[in-house]
């Protein structure tokens, strides 16, 4: 196996297995390709404990640490997540949000175990690339959404 030259290294408490998986099965070209025990006791854990995930999410390298409870997980980090229309949008973020997530704002929620995802339609993406006044009013639209709806940015960007 080779390792990745960058890798992103994500802290978890205790459960980076069971957040690895998760991703695996909820997003595409997503898979655990290893888990790594602890060789010996460690401050948060003991001998045998599963120290390391190495996974992908949407084809980015992660490593999972479980290095206990000293960090947390904040919004200075998120995976965004591009979408193609409603139904993903929608079963990218019931699978996140029903799975014991949190929503926010502007497309943003988090899953159970504090991570950041930006649910991001293309389509607003495009919207703001195109700037103007067409920036303006799906920027606008996006502002009061928690899920981003995809037929109101389209709407907005028409005017």
């Amino acid at each position: 196996m080779t390792v990745a030259k960058n890798t992103i290294c994500l802290w978890f408490d205790k459960d980076a297995e069971d957040a690895a998986r998760f991703y695996a099965a909820t997003f595409p070209d997503s898979e655990v390709t290893a888990v790594h025990r602890a060789p010996s006791d460690y401050p948060s854990g003991k001998k045998g404990d599963v120290l390391t995930v190495q996974f992908t999410v949407c084809g980015i390298p992660c490593l999972g640490l479980n290095g206990g409870p000293a960090f947390k997980q904040t919004e200075a980090f998120s995976f965004q997540i591009a979408t193609d229309d409603q139904e993903e949008t929608d079963r990218y973020w019931t699978a996140i949000v029903g799975n014991g997530g949190q929503e926010s704002a502007c497309g943003w929620c988090k899953d159970r175990w504090g991570l950041s995802w930006q649910i991001t339609p293309r389509v607003l993406t495009e919207a703001m690339a195109a700037g103007g006044e067409e920036a303006k009013r799906a920027f606008e639209a996006m502002m009061d959404m928690k899920k981003i709806d995809v037929a109101r940015i389209e709407a907005a960007r028409r005017g």
